[in-house]
C-alpha cells in the first residue's frame, strides 16, 4: 500500500518524546508555518474557485461544504462566518459534516466512511444545478467526501475539493482542484495540525476573494457586514466614517434611517436624498459599493 504524504512521519520527529519541551515545541511551530507557505503554491486554483463561489451566488445560487473531522471543523468556522462578515443570506450557506451535529461533541467514529449519509444529506439539502459544493479532506481519499462530490456532481453543481495530497480521488469530478502539499505531520497522520492550518488558510483566502468579487470589501473594509451585536454596531459605524469622510454622530444616524446596511449609510453620507435611492443605486451596480459612489456623484454634478 502507498503511504500518503498525510500519513508519512516526517524525519524531523525523530526522538520527538525525548526532546526538551521547547524544542519540541520549535518543530511544531516550524512545521505549521511550512504546511502554510504551501498554500502560496494553491493561489492560482484558489482565485478560480472564488470566482466559481461568488458567480454562484451572484446568480442565486447556495454554497454547500462537505467534509468529515478535523477538515469539517475547518470547513464550519469558514462557512459560519460568511453571513455575519460578508452579509450572505444564512439561507445560502450549507454546512454538511459527516455525522452531523453529534460529530461535533465526538470527531472520531465511522461517520467519515457512511457515504449512503452524504448522497443523503446532498439529498435532504435540495442541492442542485446551480449550486455549489466545497468538499474538503486531507488525505483526499475520506468516503463522505468523495462521495458527497460524486452525488453533486450527478445532481449538477459546480464542485470544488480541497486536498492535501495531489491525485486522490476527491479531485475526480472536481471542476477546480485545490492541492495544498503540506510535509509530513510532525505527529504522523494528525492532520488536524499542518494540513488543519493549511486548509483553513485557504478557505480564508477563498471566501474572501469571494467576497471582493461580490462587492463586500471596499478599500479593506467590510461594508456588507451585519451588524447585530454593540462591537459591531460601532465597527459599521467606524467604516461608514471612514469610507463617507463623515463624523460617526453622523454616520450612526445614517445607518438608523438604512436599517443598518453599511452601503446604504455611505451613500447617504455621500448625499443621496433619501435610502430609496440608495438602495437603486446598489441595485443598478449589482450592490456594488465603488461604482455606486461613482454613479451618485455622477448624478450630483449634473444637478
Amino acid at each position: 500500500m502507498v503511504v500518503t504524504r498525510t500519513e508519512q512521519r516526517n524525519d524531523k520527529a525523530s526522538g520527538l518524546d525525548e526532546r526538551s519541551p521547547a524544542d519540541v515545541l520549535r518543530l511544531l511551530h516550524e512545521a505549521q508555518i511550512e504546511a502554510a507557505a504551501s498554500v502560496a503554491r494553491a493561489t492560482d486554483s484558489i482565485a478560480e474557485a472564488a470566482l466559481l463561489a461568488a458567480e454562484t451566488l451572484a446568480a442565486g445560487g447556495r454554497i454547500a461544504y462537505a467534509a468529515a473531522g478535523s477538515s469539517g471543523l475547518m470547513a464550519l468556522a469558514d462557512a459560519l462566518e460568511l453571513p455575519g462578515t460578508y452579509g450572505i443570506a444564512p439561507d445560502r450557506v450549507v454546512i454538511l459534516l459527516a455525522g452531523g451535529v453529534e460529530s461535533l461533541v465526538r470527531l472520531a467514529g465511522g461517520y467519515e466512511d457512511d457515504v449512503a449519509q452524504a448522497a443523503r444529506d446532498i439529498a435532504g439539502a435540495g442541492l442542485g444545478q446551480g449550486d455549489c459544493l466545497i468538499a474538503i479532506s486531507a488525505s483526499g481519499t475520506t468516503p463522505y467526501a468523495v462521495a458527497a462530490i460524486d452525488e453533486a456532481r450527478r445532481r449538477g453543481l459546480k464542485i470544488i475539493a480541497i486536498a492535501n495530497n495531489p491525485a486522490v480521488p476527491l479531485f475526480r469530478h472536481a471542476d477546480v482542484a485545490i492541492t495544498l502539499e503540506t510535509p509530513p505531520e510532525i505527529v504522523a497522520g494528525s492532520t488536524r495540525m499542518g494540513a488543519g492550518t493549511a486548509q483553513k488558510i485557504a478557505l480564508n483566502l477563498l471566501s474572501t476573494l469571494m467576497a471582493v468579487h461580490l462587492g463586500h470589501v471596499h478599500d479593506g473594509y467590510m461594508v456588507n457586514l451585519v451588524a447585530d451585536n454593540e462591537k459591531l454596531r460601532e465597527r459599521a459605524a467606524l467604516i461608514v466614517s471612514a469610507i463617507a469622510a463623515c463624523d460617526i454622530a453622523d454616520a450612526k444616524q445614517h445607518l438608523a434611517s438604512t436599517d443598518g446596511s453599511v452601503k446604504r449609510a455611505i451613500l447617504l453620507a455621500a448625499g443621496a436624498a433619501d435610502a430609496k435611492q440608495a438602495s437603486h443605486i446598489l441595485e443598478s451596480n449589482q450592490q456594488r459599493l465603488r461604482p455606486s459612489l461613482s454613479t451618485l456623484k455622477g448624478s450630483l454634478g449634473s444637478r
